[in-house]
């Protein structure tokens, strides 16, 4: 998170996820608790283009997108302090291990507890639902 972005119950989180329904249950999950989404994303660039474009309190981003690994989006979100929890089934392997290292990861297949817990602990957001649903922002 930045310095200029506080997390707040609204706070808007970006979304990197290629698995269609994946993506729309993880959005549907965090509108659910009061957030702002940012996608949800498929691609890189899209991603990538959003970015600057928006003050996020957090990302929750898919290591690999089709075959394309996403760390540009990764050390994008970095350079501008932005919080992140890796969604992944590729933590193990050696060389994209040591790249993550010291980002918290959401093993795939996610669930609604793991990801509340590691949101708690990354962004420091809170984990019940709201009553009504923010916007979605598709930027």
């Amino acid at each position: 998170m930045s310095d200029s972005t506080a997390y707040t119950e609204s706070a808007k989180i970006l979304l990197l996820e290629d698995d269609l329904l994946l993506a729309m249950d993880m959005e549907d999950y965090l509108l659910d608790r009061g957030h702002e989404v940012v996608g949800p994303f498929g691609r890189l660039v899209d991603a990538l283009d959003a970015i600057p474009r928006n003050e996020l309190a957090g990302a929750v981003v898919d290591l690999n997108l089709h075959g394309e690994l996403s760390f540009p989006v990764i050390e994008e979100l970095q350079a501008r302090s932005v919080p992140i929890i890796v969604c992944t089934g590729y933590a193990e392997l050696p060389e994209v291990k040591t790249r993550l290292q010291g980002l918290p990861l959401l093993p795939k297949p996610w669930t609604a507890h793991k990801l509340s817990s590691l949101m708690e602990e990354t962004f420091g957001a809170t984990q019940e639902p709201r009553d009504a649903p923010p916007s979605k922002i598709r930027n």
